[in-house]
C-alpha cells in the first residue's frame, strides 16, 4: 500500500506545536528568572539603604549623647595631718650686759662655748666704782665716829639733868643729834652696800645653763651701764636642750591646736628623718590680720642637732570629726550657685552641691554632697547642666 501522506502531516503539525510550546515554556522561564533576578537585585539595594540610614540615625543619635568618664569617690581623706611651716627657738634666749661701767679686763668664754649657771663670763676693771666705794667707807666711818660722840653726849647729859646742871633743852638737843647721826650712819651704810653690790658686777656670770651664741665685746673695750644710755650686750646664751617652735595655724585647723597633742618636725637638713614634739600651749586667740591661731610646740634636743631658728615643718594630726571624701580637683565645677560635682544617675548628669574640706592640690577632701558609690564625671563640661543625657564610656577607682 502506498504511505499514508495525510497521518506524516498530522504527525509534523503536532511536533511543531510542541517545539513551539516548549520554547514559549523557556522563554516564560527565562523572562521570570530574569524578573526575580532584577526584583531581588532592587530589594537587596533597597534594604542595604534602609540599613545604612538606620546605622546612621543611630550612630548619629549616639554621637549627640556626650560619653563621660567617672570615678567613684574615695572614702575618708588621703591623710589626717596638715603641715605648717615654723621656726625654732631656743628655750631660753638671752642677752648678758653689764651692771657696772669700766673696761672689760677678761673673758673666758667664746661662741659656741657650752656654760653652765654660774660660770664666770668674764670681768670689768672699774677703778672709779672702786674709788667711789673707798669714799664711801670713809664717809660712814667718819659718821659711825660723829655717831659714838653723840651717843655719849646724849647720855651725859641725861644724867647731868637729874643733878639740874643742864637744862631740859640741851638734853633734847643732844637726844636730836643723836638720832641724825644715826640716820647718817644708816645713810651712808647704805651707801657702801650700793657701790659694793656695783663692785660685785665685776664679774659676769652665766645665769643658766647654756651656749654662748655670741661675744659682742673685747679686752679693754668700754662698758658703759649708765640707766641713761643705751647698754650693749657682752654675750647672748641660749639653753637649747629643748626648742619651742612657734606655728601659725589657719583658723580651720585650729581644732587641731590641743594642748597635749602631739607634733612631729621634718627638715630640710635631716631628709628622711622626723623629731617628735608636744603641743605645750596656744595663744587663746585668732589673729585678726593673718586669721591664724598660734602655737607653740616644744621638742626636746638633748644632743643638741636642732638649731635655734631653723626653719622647720611641723605635722599636726587632724581630728577626724566628719565622714569625707576626697576626689580630683578636676571634678568640680565653678558655678555662681556654689562649688558643684557632676554626678551620672540614671543616665543622666546631675549637679550635685557639695561642701570642700582640705585641700590637697590634685585632690580635695569633699566633707558633704557625695556618697563613694556616686559615678563623678571627670573634667565636666562648663556648659553641662542637669538632666543632661550621657554615655559612661569608661569608669575608674580613686
Amino acid at each position: 500500500m502506498p504511505p499514508d501522506d495525510t497521518h506524516d502531516s498530522n504527525s509534523d503539525s503536532t511536533n511543531l506545536s510542541r517545539g513551539t510550546r516548549r520554547k514559549r515554556r523557556w522563554r516564560l522561564a527565562t523572562l521570570t528568572a530574569a524578573v526575580v533576578t532584577v526584583g531581588g537585585a532592587i530589594f537587596a539595594r533597597f534594604a542595604d539603604r534602609v540599613d545604612a540610614e538606620e546605622k546612621l540615625a543611630r550612630t548619629t543619635s549616639e554621637a549627640a549623647v556626650p560619653s563621660v568618664t567617672v570615678i567613684h569617690p574615695q572614702a575618708g581623706a588621703p591623710n589626717q595631718e596638715i603641715m605648717l611651716p615654723g621656726y625654732a627657738q631656743a628655750f631660753t634666749d638671752t642677752p648678758v650686759y653689764a651692771r657696772t661701767s669700766g673696761y672689760l679686763k677678761v673673758w673666758h668664754f667664746d661662741i659656741g662655748a657650752h656654760v653652765r649657771k654660774g660660770d664666770l663670763l668674764a670681768e670689768i676693771d672699774t677703778p672709779e666704782v672702786d674709788q667711789q666705794l673707798r669714799q664711801a667707807r670713809a664717809d660712814l666711818a667718819t659718821a659711825q665716829a660723829n655717831l659714838q660722840l653723840a651717843e655719849i653726849t646724849a647720855k651725859r647729859n641725861e644724867d647731868l639733868l637729874k643733878t639740874r646742871a643742864v637744862s631740859t633743852q640741851d638734853r633734847d638737843n643732844a637726844n636730836g643729834a643723836l638720832a641724825a647721826d644715826k640716820a647718817i650712819v644708816r645713810s651712808n651704810d647704805g651707801n657702801v652696800a650700793r657701790l659694793a653690790q656695783l663692785q660685785s658686777y665685776e664679774k659676769v656670770y652665766a645665769s643658766f645653763d647654756g651656749i654662748i651664741t655670741a661675744r659682742s665685746t673685747d679686752i679693754g673695750a668700754l662698758i658703759d651701764a649708765d640707766a641713761n644710755s643705751p647698754s650693749k650686750e657682752l654675750f647672748h646664751l641660749a639653753a637649747i636642750d629643748t626648742l619651742r617652735v612657734y606655728v601659725a595655724v589657719p583658723e580651720q585647723y585650729s581644732s587641731a591646736a590641743q594642748v597635749g597633742a602631739t607634733a612631729s618636725l621634718t627638715l630640710d637638713e635631716f631628709p628622711g628623718e622626723s623629731f617628735q614634739g608636744r603641743l605645750v600651749r596656744n595663744a587663746n586667740a585668732i589673729d585678726l590680720s593673718s586669721r591664724t591661731l598660734l602655737v607653740e610646740v616644744d621638742v626636746d634636743n638633748p644632743a643638741s642637732r636642732l638649731l635655734p631658728g631653723a626653719y622647720t615643718s611641723v605635722h599636726l594630726s587632724l581630728p577626724s570629726t566628719v565622714q569625707s571624701a576626697t576626689v580630683p580637683a578636676n571634678t568640680l565645677l565653678f558655678r555662681k550657685e556654689g562649688l558643684r560635682t557632676a554626678v551620672v544617675r540614671n543616665g543622666h548628669a546631675q549637679l550635685a552641691p557639695v561642701t570642700i574640706g582640705r585641700d590637697y592640690g590634685e585632690k580635695v577632701e569633699i566633707l558633704s554632697g557625695l556618697q563613694p558609690t556616686d559615678e563623678v564625671i571627670v573634667d565636666p563640661s562648663d556648659s553641662l547642666i542637669s538632666g543632661t543625657v550621657v554615655r559612661i564610656a569608661d569608669s575608674k577607682s580613686e
